[in-house]
Formats: structure tokens, sequence, C-alpha cells
């Protein structure tokens, strides 16, 4: 008989045949019901895409989602978890009725037109509601952030390895030690986020000038980014929408944290066509925040905050708080040959560690 420590304890190296035997058995479930029943688990998405439609071959996987397991993840949502939305977990908050067990709340961030073109006919087909943070910049603009495009350039064989080894060192990354960009291949995409990693420590205006440079390569002329009329229609269709900066830098680094914070709930509300309650939550961009611009967000009038720590909250928390988000990549949650696996989602979602 399998305990809940030893569920605990499975290591991830597991033979495959002995995690189905335990999703399958109800195993995984029984421990889930006792181990989270009064934990809230918010799920964070980023992008969702079909196979066939041509921005898939180019995407970040790390941050993209097929939309076969998309509609996977939100079946195996309706049988583990009881999903619920924004407002129930900001009424719950203030003194409201509770949220019922495991509860779980499906978000989005960043602001991707395939929010609305893929994942929105999956959300109304399973009957969800769900809520996208958006950026406010990106509303109404076809260029992803810089990081994608980078990414999107480098796949599409756009971006070598020889000119991005000369972005490493004009960015000031160590020329006796650069990442081996010219060895790698384009599914090999670690050389490459170390040269992302080197750009996001400068400046935004240093950045954007090295980049610029690199406009032919790096614009595909593909949109990319949500319309203002596809946020109206998310908005419609049972998908909050908050917050997730201005611009997309992370707090930490903001310089004017009252656009990014006030200004960005002004330009979102104008962007859903001057809704009288600009968004009421934001998760932070990168997930960078300190309890100095977590008083500032309270203060901005955010009354619900979240960040990327995958880690699972009381769902019987109040007031303003910042909460916890679980994100996966295919691989995390599929076989070998690329098919579903709830087994591994299973083990995924249901041991992550409770917040205080």
């Amino acid at each position: 008989m399998w305990t809940v420590s030893a569920v605990a304890t499975l290591k991830a190296s597991a033979a495959p045949a002995l995690k189905r035997a335990l999703y399958y058995s109800g195993a995984l479930d029984v421990y889930h019901r006792t181990r989270n029943r009064d934990r809230l688990t918010v799920i964070m998405f980023h992008r969702v895409l079909s196979v066939a439609d041509p921005r898939w071959r180019t995407a970040d996987p790390e941050y993209s989602l097929r939309d076969d397991l998309f509609a996977s993840c939100l079946g195996f949502f309706k049988r583990h978890y009881h999903v619920v939305a924004l407002d129930d977990v900001l009424a719950a908050r203030a003194g409201g009725p509770p949220l019922p067990p495991r509860p779980l709340l499906i978000t989005f961030d960043d602001g991707w037109s395939d929010n609305e073109e893929f994942a929105l006919a999956h959300l109304r087909r399973a009957g969800l509601p769900s809520v996208l943070f958006v950026v406010a910049d990106v509303v109404g603009r076809a260029e992803p952030f810089f990081q994608e495009r980078l990414v999107g350039a480098w796949r599409g064989g756009r971006l070598d390895g020889a000119r991005a080894t000369r972005l490493w060192r004009d960015a000031g990354g160590d020329p006796a030690r650069p990442p081996p960009l010219e060895r790698a291949g384009r599914d090999d995409l670690g050389p490459l986020r170390a040269l992302i990693t080197q750009l996001e420590r400068l400046d935004a205006a240093p950045r954007a000038g090295l980049l610029a440079e690199l406009a032919p390569i790096l614009d595909d002329g593909v949109r990319y980014m949500i319309t203002a009329d596809q946020l109206r229609n998310l908005a419609g269709h049972f998908v909050a929408i908050g917050a997730h900066g201005k611009t997309h830098t992370p707090m930490t680094r903001a310089a004017d944290l009252d656009a990014e914070l006030a200004g960005a709930r002004a330009v979102i509300a104008e962007r859903l066509g001057g809704r009288p309650t600009p968004p009421a939550t934001m998760s932070f961009p990168h997930g960078a925040h300190d309890p100095a611009i977590v008083a500032r967000a309270h203060a901005a009038g955010y009354q619900l905050l979240f960040t990327s720590v995958p880690e699972l909250p009381p769902a019987a928390g109040s007031g303003p708080g910042v909460l916890g988000r679980v994100g996966f990549t295919g691989d995390t949650i599929s076989d070998a040959r690329g098919r579903f696996a709830p087994e591994l989602l299973a083990l995924h979602l249901f041991r992550k560690p409770h917040a205080a």
C-alpha cells in the first residue's frame, strides 16, 4: 500500500510503468485529495499553439504548449480539481464564500495573440474560466519580446552562431568564454539562453541599440501579440484581465515604477474600452518583486499579486498577498512519443511545496 510519504518521495527516475500504475490505481489522487485539499493551485501558461501553425516551428518550447496537450490539461484539471474564477478567489480573500476543496486557477502571462486564437476555444469547450495577465504596451503590437525574437530568429535559421557570438561580446559578455553558439544546433537553446541572460543584464536603451542593428534578422513580419479586439473578446468569454506590467520590465529594475503599476492599469482599462474598473490583479514580470514593490502595488490599487514561485498557497488566505504559480512544458507532461501522460502532470502538480 502506497503511503502519502512514499508518494511524496517518489523519485523522478522511477519507472514509467510504476508512475502509470500509481495514477491509474487512484493512489496519486488519494494523495492529492489528502495533501492539497486546502491549497490553491495556480497554473501559469504562456503560449498555446497548433503544430500546424507556422509560429510553432520557431516558438520557445519553454513557454509554448501544443493545443492538444492544453486541451488534455483542461480535462485533467476538471477531473482532479475544482476550477475557480478570479472573482471567486478575490471574494474568498475578502471574507466571502470560501473556495471549494482543491481549488485551481488558470492563468496566462504576457498577451500572446494565440491565447485568443487557440486557447480560448478549448476553454469555452471545457466551460472553464481563466485569467490573462497582459503587458499593457504589447496590446496592438506585432513583434514579441526581445527574448522571443531571438529564439524565433535562432530556430528559424536567420540568426547564426557567428553573429550571435558577436552579439555576446557586444553585450559585454566575456570574450574569452562565450557560450558555444557556433557549435549549437537550432533546437539546442542552452547557449542562446546564456546570450539572452547577458542581454537582460543591460539597461533597456543600450540593449535596444544592439538589437536594432539586428532588426532585419529578428523581425519576420508576423503578428505575435494580442490586439485590442482580441483582448476584448477574451474578456467577454470569462477570461478575467489582469496586468503584467507596462513594458514587461522586471519590477526590480523598472525606471518608472508608477508607470509599470498604476500606468499599466490605466492603459489596459483603455484597451478594454474604458471599463470603469481597471485590473485588480497583477502577475510580476519575470516574478521579480520585493516588499517595497509589493507595498507600491497595493497602493496602486492591486488587490492580489502573483509571482512565478512554484508553490501552493493556502486556499483560505485573506487580504492582499503574493501567490505562487506552477508552470510546466510539453516535455514535462508527455511521454517519449509526445502523447499526454496524466501521471506525469499529477506527479508534477500534486507534490509542489506548500507556501506558508
